[in-house]
């Protein structure tokens, strides 16, 4: 598979994702500087996590327009898989490819620690391989991970089954303590109602080996690239007939 990985002034989960992506499941990776016009032949889409432009004016507002973006919003429209990982989660929702805003955490703090995530749904390329209700654990990294929504929204959200993670305890309850930047209904991602745009404020990027406290992130991305494999495999085999 063909992976584009976008990386903004400030971005600093760039070569995680790289890493992850390349070196542990062996795809083709390329790192596309934001100010490119065009990404090119991709099968997938990644806007990494980081601080695009330093978060000066609103998380990710910024990156939105650079000029890459024009380019990533037509090949998401088109029906391509984009992916948004924590800055990257912010950029789509200010681009409008996800509904919602990302706020400052409630409490006001920057956090940075593992959470258990509940999955939501299994209807989405990046949970598939998952089980509803499995219970995963990464960690977070922001400042601004307070996901809100207004009613229509969420009732949408909810009604089109389009919320892949909420914050959980360890055995699985979506509880306030469990939630640990006052997202509303304790949401951690969604995709969008045609399922190839996803966003997520946890890092699975960064939970992709023992070592590092958690392997979990690698069944997520796992999932993505089989299922990205199951669609792009027989438009090749199509094209070389």
């Amino acid at each position: 598979m063909k992976i584009k990985i976008v990386v903004f002034p400030g971005s600093n989960c760039d070569h995680d994702t790289e890493y992850a992506f390349g070196s542990i499941l062996g795809q083709d990776v390329e790192m596309m500087w934001h100010q490119e016009q065009h990404l090119g032949n991709a099968d997938l889409v990644i806007l990494p996590g980081g601080f695009s432009y330093g978060d000066y004016l609103r998380t990710g507002a910024m990156a939105r327009y650079s000029p890459i973006m024009t380019s990533v919003e037509r090949f998401a429209r088109d029906g391509g898989m984009v992916f948004g990982i924590c800055n990257g989660f912010q950029i789509l929702c200010e681009a409008g490819l996800l509904p919602g805003a990302l706020m400052k955490n409630a409490c006001l703090q920057f956090r940075s620690v593992p959470v258990h995530l509940r999955v939501e749904t299994t209807r989405s390329p990046l949970t598939k391989q998952l089980a509803q209700g499995q219970i995963l654990t990464m960690p977070i990294a922001h400042g601004d991970g307070n996901y809100y929504a207004d009613h229509t929204t969420l009732t949408e959200l909810v009604d089109e089954d389009c919320i892949l993670f909420r914050y959980a305890t360890s055995d699985g309850l979506v509880i306030p303590e469990a939630n640990p930047n006052g997202s509303l209904f304790n949401i951690a991602g969604i995709c969008n109602k045609q399922r190839n745009i996803f966003g997520m404020m946890p890092h699975p990027e960064r939970a992709c080996e023992p070592v590092v406290g958690s392997s979990d992130g690698l069944i997520l991305l796992r999932s993505l690239m089989e299922s990205l494999e199951s669609t792009v495999q027989p438009r090749l085999e199509k094209a070389a007939v």
